[in-house]
């Protein structure tokens, strides 16, 4: 008999390998490898180093808690990475760099109070450059004397807070460079905005990075001058860039970017530095170009990860015509690209369905993929995993959509089992071929998980996710609807035992329908939008994306806002309904989860709040093990006796 997947194996058991690296030769490849300690409860990451093929697993640090974004210098001598480890201090974050070949010990170059991220190497292995936050309320990153009552906090600016970060006043990320000799070190920006991704020019006289406008939702990317000269903006006139990546003649940089309204779903462009011009290569691209760098494989041709329909890709890009070509897909999703020098392999970390927190490395010259690691191969086979099923969808209007059914895995046709619909955030996000704790959890305990793709999500094309714009519980609510009514039609669905759940808009439109049907015997709602008006004031971002998700601010669109918030509607709900909410939420802040449990409460509706201290939007997925392991140990509980499985 299977054993189910349980909330204390997904959580504490789950081994994770992320952020590859390949040697600039291509014969080895460093990566970070996460799991839960059982002695403290708590994640720890260290560094591991692997061959190509994935022999030789070595571990490269042992001491701290942290440790990541390992980089390779360019001569392949050297390995910067970030930690938490005790240095010149025991608080904030170091730069340190280890020999490749060792033998020797981590040093450290530099420290931070904050977190230190985007490590990259100069061309010359002589300077790595950084960012890491800097707030200039508190330079040196004191910490108050014990007992010493907090700072008040005066802001003037839109964008005070962000979700992840809490409350911020003026303090942003910022580039650094230091020299990996000496420690000394420059400050390059001050702006009070965000910087991310530095990339050396291949010639080391600029550096480009990205900076984040979060009041205006501007993304430009700057080439600063590593020495004398001014300073370049690469700018859209609105919206603006993800990704981006030099040329290997530093004569050009390729951008993912898109104009407003935003969706998530960029097209290239091409800078050249010669004459400082902007070009725009692709329109309307169907496939989601990562948040992940590309890679050029020579001065014309550009590498990168993208997914379409759910599932990841590769493609090419021919700068000099726009030219988009498929080279690799499979039923996987995979993140990151890493090539050797001579752009011969790739690396990305990979999952699907029924693996997670594995490497897989790429043939560039046959395009022959292979996953090198076995993290978690030996416990999931232990513990069969859910079977799956794709789905169509066709609405009475000819439009399509799709989904994913996962089943238990001992499932026949002559029994029959109940279901909870999953709707995903964003609402520009998607579900795809990944590894699904949550989806895994209930189907393997006997109840079915159907994951549907409705207009508005991302992976099929700018069209298909601007159908959700100004239009929040209409048409997407309908393609729902449309997915569950096809489902109960099965003869191994029980329709009368149906629950639903969603986290984030999935958890608005979860509060949607507790107020528009009563056929769902069973609800837990994450993180909700339940009243527009108030997540436009409250939201770390709503101030700006309801321009083109509802159409302007409260006060120009006040009866769409009424129309379409559940809160107007939720006053007729009957379904039993577990609310989950993160304390420190500031994308769907507490009060909005505050509103749904008093008007369920007052209509005499079975509920339940679940607040986790600190829990900021994404605690389900990054938060602390204990908070993580509760969250899915609820969620089956409700959906069990609810739906009546054992």
């Amino acid at each position: 008999m299977p054993k189910p997947l349980t909330p204390e194996l997904l959580v504490r058991q789950i081994i994770t390998g992320s952020d590859p690296q390949v040697a600039p030769d291509g014969s080895r490849f460093v990566y970070t490898r996460s799991n839960v300690d059982a002695a403290t409860g708590k994640v720890v990451s260290h560094l591991w180093l692997r061959n190509i093929d994935g022999s030789n697993p070595t571990r490269l640090t042992w001491r701290g808690t942290s440790n990541s974004t390992a980089r390779w210098s360019p001569d392949g001598r050297m390995l910067a990475f970030a930690s938490d480890r005790a240095g010149s201090s025991d608080k904030g974050s170091g730069l340190f760099v280890l020999p490749a070949d060792g033998p020797g010990e981590p040093r450290e170059i530099t420290r931070h109070p904050h977190s230190i991220s985007g490590i990259a190497w100069s061309p010359d292995s002589a300077q790595i450059a950084y960012v890491s936050r800097f707030d200039p309320a508190n330079p040196e990153g004191t910490t108050l004397p014990e007992g010493a009552p907090p700072p008040v906090r005066v802001t003037s600016r839109l964008d005070y807070k962000r979700d992840d970060y809490g409350y911020l006043g003026d303090a942003r990320a910022q580039l650094y460079v230091v020299d990996v000799a000496s420690g000394a070190r420059r400050q390059l920006t001050d702006e009070a905005h965000q910087h991310s991704a530095p990339a050396w020019s291949p010639d080391g006289r600029w550096i480009a990075v990205r900076m984040d406008n979060w009041a205006t939702e501007a993304r430009v990317v700057h080439l600063v001058p590593v020495g004398t000269g001014n300073r370049r903006t690469i700018a859209l006139e609105s919206g603006g860039f993800s990704v981006f990546a030099w040329s290997p003649s530093g004569a050009q940089i390729a951008l993912a970017g898109e104009e407003r309204p935003l969706t998530g779903q960029p097209d290239w462009y091409l800078y050249t530095l010669a004459d400082d011009s902007l070009r725009r290569l692709t329109d309307d691209l169907l496939c989601l170009p990562d948040w992940e760098a590309p890679a050029w494989l020579d001065d014309t041709t550009l590498l990168f990860g993208g997914d379409r329909e759910g599932m990841s890709r590769l493609y090419t890009l021919d700068t000099a015509t726009g030219a988009v070509v498929e080279v690799l897909h499979s039923p996987v999703v995979r993140t990151g690209l890493s090539l050797d020098a001579q752009r011969t392999v790739a690396v990305q970390a990979h999952e699907s369905f029924d693996e997670t927190g594995e490497i897989a490395v790429t043939n560039l010259r046959t395009w022959e993929d292979k996953v090198v690691t076995d993290h978690n191969t030996k416990l999931l086979n232990a513990n069969p995993q859910a079977d799956w099923e794709w789905l169509t969808f066709k609405r009475d209007d000819g439009f399509t959509f799709e989904g994913w059914l996962m089943l238990p895995p001992t499932h026949s046709l002559s029994r029959k089992v109940p279901f909870v619909l999953d709707i995903h955030g964003g609402p520009q996000g998607h579900f795809g071929h990944t590894f699904n704790p949550l989806h895994q959890m209930l189907a393997t305990h006997g109840i079915a998980v159907l994951a549907v793709n409705p207009r508005g999500s991302t992976s099929y094309g700018r069209d298909f996710c601007r159908r959700v714009n100004l239009d929040w519980g209409g048409e997407d609510y309908l393609d729902l609807l449309c997915a569950v009514e096809r489902l109960k039609r099965r003869i191994d669905i029980d329709a009368t035992r149906i629950g639903i759940c969603g986290y984030s808009y999935g958890g608005y439109m979860t509060a949607w329908m507790l107020g528009h049907t009563q056929q769902f015997q069973a609800c837990v709602c994450g993180a909700p939008v339940f009243d527009l008006e108030s997540e436009y004031g409250t939201g770390d971002m709503d101030f700006i994306a309801c321009d083109w998700e509802w159409g302007g601010p409260p006060h120009a669109r006040r009866e769409h806002y009424t129309e379409r918030s559940p809160s107007t509607w939720a006053h007729r709900a009957t379904t039993p309904t577990l609310i989950i909410q993160g304390e420190a939420d500031e994308r769907c802040p507490v009060g909005q989860a505050e509103q749904l449990f008093t008007t369920l409460k007052q209509a005499g509706c079975e509920v339940e709040l679940v607040r986790y201290p600190g829990g900021f939007h994404g605690f389900p997925w990054d938060g602390p093990p204990a908070h993580r392991e509760d969250y899915l140990t609820r969620i089956l509980a409700w959906f069990q006796r609810h739906l009546g499985v054992a």
